[in-house]
């Protein structure tokens, strides 16, 4: 069972389970705008189910996993943006903390906590305002956001089941992990598909938060082999999962850029920085490209996310290197160059037709 089988680590996960011969019970919340692009060519799959829950229902998620009896829960479902936590920190806590209870409370209603394994996605955002560098299993937790708080919860909670009930229950601490299937507010995506839309003549400029802000940038396609070794193993432990690689955002925009074929230098410093283009598209070398916004500041910055991998390469047998930093920003910028070449070849057909329209009298 999957809970946030529709976000892009659900549905990583859910391929590479279903190739491993799985039942995937998928957990999805009703709404009246259903999104499900990510795991829409999976449903039809004889062994792919969706149930409908929500993990700020408790009674849904009883009858959920009372009704599927699953082997393993893989709890992923979560408010997982840190800036909307700061806007919407209640809901945050309620789904991110009381959330992971309810999963475990669950487990126990339905009496299969001695056969039922538990995985809580945890998160790197725990370490916030950073004690050591890079950061391991042991290194002391210091939450630097409403979203951080609510995970350390989940982290303790998963840890006191553990050791009061004896479940077989981990948690993963992820760090930030990406990919073409990534969510467009988030800032690596928001960085490719803007390279590609300002490469492609639909955007003229990107505004970004603090450029120098530092972060361990895997491929989440690599990390949910990982999640699933975590749950293999004879006793119930906690990981970092990480790449061991640290870059600055201003790298990854200067990648992303360059892979769009455009480059770009950065001047000056702080909320003055700017880049700009210095090859490219004739009419876009000399220009502002990108510039910093106060707007995306955060109230409290984390600015040093650095994961030790040695644990999970170690105990685990996982390759935190298969695939690069280089690699991964190279296949999210392929994707939205022809996410945005895909647009306007849609524009112009829509253009088309309603000139076609306007020429045969059928609309005014």
């Amino acid at each position: 069972m999957i809970t946030g089988v529709t976000g892009q680590d659900g549905s990583y996960l859910s391929e590479f389970l279903l190739e491993k011969g799985y039942d995937v019970h998928g957990i999805i919340r009703r709404s009246s705008v259903d999104y499900r692009e990510r795991i829409a060519h999976l449903e039809g799959h004889p062994g792919f189910h969706l149930h409908y829950a929500d993990l700020g229902d408790s009674m849904s998620i009883v009858k959920a996993v009372d009704r599927v009896c699953p082997d393993e829960i893989y709890n992923l479902a979560a408010q997982s943006h840190v800036q909307v936590s700061f806007d919407s920190p209640e809901f945050t806590a309620d789904v991110d903390a009381t959330g992971v209870l309810r999963v475990l409370e669950a487990v126990r209603a339905c009496h299969l906590e001695k056969t039922c394994r538990v995985y809580q996605a945890s998160t790197s955002e725990l370490y916030g305002k950073v004690e050591e560098v890079p950061q391991n299993e042991n290194t002391p937790f210091h939450p630097y956001s409403p979203y951080a708080v609510a995970k350390l919860y989940g982290y303790w909670i998963i840890k006191e089941y553990r050791e009061a009930y004896g479940m077989y229950c981990c948690s993963g601490i992820l760090f930030n992990h990406e990919s073409e299937r990534r969510g467009e507010t988030f800032v690596t995506r928001k960085i490719t598909l803007a390279a590609a839309r300002i490469a492609q003549g639909r955007q003229d400029k990107l505004y970004l938060g603090n450029l120098s802000s530092l972060r361990d940038w895997g491929y989440a396609k690599d990390y949910v082999e990982c999640m699933w070794l975590i749950l293999q193993q004879e006793k119930p432990e906690d990981f970092v999962i990480a790449t061991g690689v640290q870059h600055s955002v201003r790298e990854f925009c200067e990648l992303a850029f360059k892979y769009a074929g455009i480059g770009l230098r950065f001047e000056g410093e702080g909320a003055d920085e700017k880049g700009v283009c210095i090859a490219g598209p004739e009419n876009l070398v000399g220009k502002v490209l990108v510039e910093v916004s106060p707007d995306f500041y955060r109230p409290t910055d984390v600015v040093n996310l650095w994961g030790d991998p040695a644990k999970a390469r170690a105990r685990l047998g996982w390759d935190p290197q298969k695939t690069s930093f280089e690699e991964l920003v190279r296949l999210m910028v392929d994707s939205d160059m022809r996410k945005v070449a895909a647009e306007d070849a849609g524009e112009r057909v829509r253009k088309m037709n309603l000139a076609e329209y306007l020429e045969k009298g059928i609309v005014k």
